[in-house]
């Protein structure tokens, strides 16, 4: 009796998916992929992992861990977010300009640079999920409007203007030998994963990032959990913003610029799929604790900011490869089904 047409194919598919590593390892492969820089800083550059040196740098993962996230929800509503410089820098600004360097106003200038941040996002979200525009075109143009605005009101500002007193002591406040903004992404870390793994809110996000017609099918709201994406984005960027603001005391204009490629590198390193659907904020915060470590090393190796970008580009790429991996082997368990 002659095997019916497409068994073989089936049989292949079958193997061959049994071959390829199982890839819930999208959200193990950051902790390897650190495990490893470390043992190779231990063995090239120790003074890397000397407490000193780790003190320092720490703060600098916590707030790329934070602006990650914001990018990580955004590739989840299936959208790309490229405000981030903007939105920081803002951010920045705003703090300077509303408390005029006084106590007293600290509270309102921490408040309004989070409800600016919040409108931008709101923005994005609005234009891409409502009007269907295209995210990347989207958020660069807004990106370039408030960097537009945010240089006009800079201008209006002293030069040497400072946070207020308050929020630089807190700024480099430390709790249990960490700088607070550590602390401050760690909450951040376990509020998002609990919102998004234990909650219907999460489990409904989840739905419109990995298939957004079935989810409207079913009655969900698709536009308003993607608008609500771009907002939360911007709101944890509006925090990193303060958060710099705080550490480094009189924030300039360039403020943001290390936060455009840097996020998505540590989104789609930690396993975010740029289809969307499918993210996890702990193992965000580890690519962003693995990029700035990264960093770090390439700088006591003597090489070159540019380098650094390079490396930035190459774990954009290998994190788009190991999401198209898990695809394949998807793919394949189809075929072999089908060919069933």
């Amino acid at each position: 009796m002659t095997a019916p047409a497409g068994a073989g194919e089936a049989g292949r598919a079958r193997s061959l998916a049994a071959r390829l590593p199982a890839l819930p390892m999208r959200f193990l492969a950051i902790w390897l992929a650190l495990a490893a820089l470390l043992l190779f800083s231990a063995v090239i550059a120790p003074r890397s992992l000397q407490s000193a040196t780790f003190l320092a740098v720490i703060p600098l993962a916590a707030f790329l861990a934070i602006a990650a996230m914001g990018e990580a929800i955004v590739l989840m509503s299936r959208g790309i977010d490229l405000s981030i410089p903007a939105i920081v820098t803002l951010s920045s600004t705003v703090i300077l300009g509303f408390s005029g360097g006084r106590d007293e106003d600290m509270l309102l200038a921490i408040v309004a640079a989070l409800l600016f941040a919040l409108a931008i996002g709101l923005i994005n979200g609005f234009l891409v999920a409502v009007l269907k525009l295209n995210a990347l075109i989207v958020t660069l143009a807004v990106a370039a409007m408030t960097a537009g605005a945010t240089l006009w009101y800079r201008d209006s500002l002293r030069a040497e203007s400072r946070v207020p007193p308050a929020l630089a002591d807190w700024g480099s406040t430390r709790i249990l030998g960490l700088n607070v903004s550590v602390w401050v992404a760690v909450i951040l870390v376990v509020v998002l994963t609990v919102v998004l793994r234990k909650t219907a809110i999460g489990r409904r996000f989840a739905a419109i990032g990995a298939n957004p017609r079935a989810a409207w099918i079913a009655g969900i709201n698709v536009n308003a959990y993607q608008i609500a994406a771009f907002a939360t984005a911007g709101f944890l960027y509006g925090i990193v913003g303060i958060l710099v603001s705080a550490f480094i005391r009189n924030p300039t204009l360039l403020v943001g610029d290390p936060y455009l490629l840097a996020p998505i590198a540590a989104a789609v390193l930690g396993g975010t799929a740029i289809t969307g659907g499918i993210g996890s904020m702990v193992a965000v915060a580890v690519a962003a604790l693995f990029l700035t470590h990264l960093g770090q090393l390439l700088k006591i190796m003597g090489l070159s900011t540019a380098i650094q970008f390079v490396v930035q580009g190459i774990a954009i790429a290998l994190g788009m490869a190991l999401a198209e991996w898990d695809r394949l082997r998807f793919a394949l368990r189809r075929l072999a089904r089908r060919g069933g």
